[in-house]
């Protein structure tokens, strides 16, 4: 609920503050009034955020064909179902989904629409390569991030940099064609051209702001993990994945994974992850 009203609140403050400075600099025409405008943009840039938040769950069990554990056919569903109930209730949250899917690789991650709601899947990797005593600290990586609200801020933040992201794109836009305003107001060529430009750079900007803020949750959800499994399996999952090399999880699941995208040089501001070895770092550094 906090970080809804922190959400609904920044928009809102971004919306009014920038209807008042487009008028300020004269991008708003006599007679017409720039806040129906920045209200839309406002809804069209948090929308998409919230309608793939809503249908976080479902897309993320298409994408890599994870199946959802319904009745336990094994010993290793069972503990994974009685892990993941035993580590929710220490965090304080509802009983997440639990699935599992076939990859080779050593992986998983969490995503839901809410606390309540959420789900954590694991790869056949991770069950086949670690021992109990990793897999727990994963699992207890993934009920972390779901109990810190991870899915939810990253939504938020989102929402926030796409609305800023298409009106600034309008504001240069707007300044680039101001000489060559039609009658009755009309868009030039100029517009249209300096909207979808300057979307481009300010929507590369944009991603290295989530990014960063993804990278910071990761030590959150470390030290979440310590806490409900015990900092030594926390630091030996993250060991195993350093010789286990995983992949990055499909399209946008790659956030959500234990060990997402790495990437090396300029690249490392567009990673969602912050490298293995500074994880292990941090962990052994908070005993």
């Amino acid at each position: 609920m906090n970080r809804m009203f922190l959400f609904l609140a920044t928009n809102a403050a971004v919306v009014m503050v920038l209807s008042v400075v487009l008028t300020m600099l004269g991008f708003n025409r006599p007679g017409t009034s720039m806040l129906p405008w920045l209200a839309m943009t406002a809804l069209i840039g948090m929308g998409g955020s919230f309608i793939s938040l809503l249908m976080s769950k479902s897309m993320a069990l298409r994408s890599v064909g994870a199946e959802v554990i319904t009745d336990p056919r094994s010993a290793t569903e069972r503990w994974l179902v009685d892990t993941v109930r035993r580590q929710a209730e220490k965090a304080g949250i509802g009983l997440p989904e639990v699935a599992i899917f076939d990859s080779p690789e050593p992986n998983a991650f969490a995503t839901g629409s809410d606390r309540n709601n959420a789900l954590v899947a694991v790869s056949t990797g991770l069950l086949q390569q670690m021992n109990q005593d990793e897999a727990e600290a994963v699992l207890g990586h993934e009920i972390s991030h779901v109990a810190n609200g991870d899915m939810v801020t990253l939504t938020l933040i989102q929402g926030v940099v796409n609305t800023f992201v298409m009106v600034f794109a309008s504001v240069i836009a707007s300044a680039l064609d101001r000489g060559n305003e039609r009658e009755g107001g009309g868009r030039g060529m100029g517009y249209y051209l300096g909207y979808m430009l300057a979307q481009a750079v300010l929507g590369v900007l944009a991603s290295i702001v989530v990014c960063w803020f993804s990278r910071q949750r990761e030590f959150r959800a470390d030290a979440g993990g310590a806490h409900l499994a015990g900092r030594q399996k926390m630091i030996s999952a993250l060991e195993r994945l350093q010789l286990a090399h995983a992949p990055q999880l499909p399209g946008n699941m790659a956030a959500f994974g234990i060990s997402g995208n790495l990437l090396g040089g300029l690249g490392h501001l567009f990673a969602t992850h912050p490298p293995l070895t500074d994880r292990i770092d941090a962990l052994r550094r908070s005993g």
